[in-house]
């Protein structure tokens, strides 16, 4: 594959061929191997409302009870914007802008492609003042969110750097993001390692001697083969799945 030819493009436009190009690899991981624990967590900050009635109950709710239920039935309409106010919403209702972190939407990032500077834009990201600590991408009609989530890992990884060097911080060699994909209402986890190397080899458009392995974890929910149709709408899955978001938190970290 060294003489894959590699053009510019957006992160938003990548697709398989990128990452074929840059010799970056997707691989599917266990639960030991992808969160260094074989037990999710037992408990999280989900209400029973929310994980033992499969829609909005009657009577009264608390103001995050009803919004998971009416955010979760608009994403599984399948709508970007619907989509990402949902994933948006999962991460603020768990805590991921703690302690003293920001959950944004539609940052701007950029990155050196072939030469040229190029635009990507996460649809939802955890970030503190300085740095990008995690990325979600939704599904955008016709195109694989995963090659756009890597862009966009890079894209952080090569702004976190530059922020780093204007205010007097060594730079990094490397850095694991952890990064989320979501399709409707069906969320599936990343950990995606970035290196001084990657970047330099893309701002060159010279194929990497190293593969890249990003770590894919798609919950293991009772009915697998159906996963990616019902994700968050069965009890089953949603209990498993926000054990995963749960345990996803311990790799949203600064350096």
């Amino acid at each position: 594959m060294a003489h894959t030819i590699r053009s510019l493009k957006s992160g938003n436009g990548w697709t398989n061929s990128e990452l074929v190009g840059f010799n970056i690899q997707i691989h599917d991981a266990d639960t030991v191997t992808f969160f260094n624990t074989p037990d999710l967590p037992s408990r999280s900050n989900v209400s029973s409302t929310i994980l033992n009635n499969v829609e909005v109950p009657q009577g009264p709710l608390t103001k995050n009870d009803r919004l998971f239920f009416h955010y979760l039935r608009d994403a599984v309409r399948g709508e970007e914007s619907m989509i990402d106010d949902f994933v948006a919403f999962i991460l603020g209702m768990l805590e991921y802008d703690e302690p003293d972190r920001i959950i944004r939407r539609r940052k701007d990032l950029s990155f050196v492609m072939c030469g040229q500077t190029v635009n990507a834009q996460t649809d939802v990201c955890v970030t503190t003042s300085t740095d990008i600590l995690l990325l979600v991408q939704g599904d955008k009609k016709g195109y694989d969110p995963e090659p756009q989530l890597i862009a966009e890992a890079i894209a952080a990884f090569y702004q976190n750097n530059r922020g780093r060097a204007l205010s007097g911080r060594p730079p990094l060699a490397s850095k694991v993001f952890p990064g989320i994909t979501m399709i409707g209402a069906v969320p599936i986890f990343y950990r995606i390692p970035t290196t001084a190397e990657l970047v330099r080899c893309i701002e060159t458009a010279t194929y990497p001697p190293q593969a890249t392995i990003v770590q894919r974890f798609v919950p293991l929910v009772p009915n697998l083969a159906l996963y990616m149709v019902d994700g968050l709408v069965p009890l089953e899955n949603r209990r498993i799945v926000m054990q995963c978001f749960e345990a996803f938190k311990v790799f949203v970290t600064e350096e």
